[in-house]
């Protein structure tokens, strides 16, 4: 596990991993990077701890079908990381979109990610402007 305080190569890690991580598209895989009672803003939803985590994340890929997510590191300090990120997935009725934005990260000194603010923009596109194949 990677510990604060972060240096540019360990943000960088941590921002790889968490990538990694969601693109498994495995709610409870990806659930074991935050704190039991890790407090999340996403959009306009409020999430706390873990077992909520799984919940959202099991209805975000049940609704965003072919998920496929990039992060970029933008800005880090000891035990905080701030992402862009942008991601594209297809609805129901086969539109695809792609998603972007920021997300603001805070870790607790077992590297455990214990609060996850994440802002977010959806934009309609066709499928040939997709650019994460």
């Amino acid at each position: 596990m990677i510990k604060p305080p972060f240096t540019a190569e360990t943000a960088a890690q941590k921002v790889q991993l968490a990538e990694d991580a969601w693109n498994t598209k495995n709610p409870e895989k990806v659930s074991l990077a935050y704190t039991i009672d890790s407090e999340w803003r996403n959009r306009n939803e409020f999430v706390n701890g873990r077992e909520e985590i799984k919940a959202f994340l099991t209805r975000k890929w049940e609704k965003e079908k072919n998920y496929k997510l990039k992060k970029e590191l933008w800005a880090f300090t000891e035990n905080r990381i701030a992402v862009r990120f942008e991601y594209e997935w297809q609805d129901a009725t086969g539109q695809w979109f792609r998603s972007y934005g920021n997300e603001n990260w805070e870790f607790n000194e077992e590297g455990l990610m214990k609060k996850r603010f994440a802002s977010i923009n959806d934009l309609a596109i066709q499928e040939s402007d997709r650019r994460l194949l």
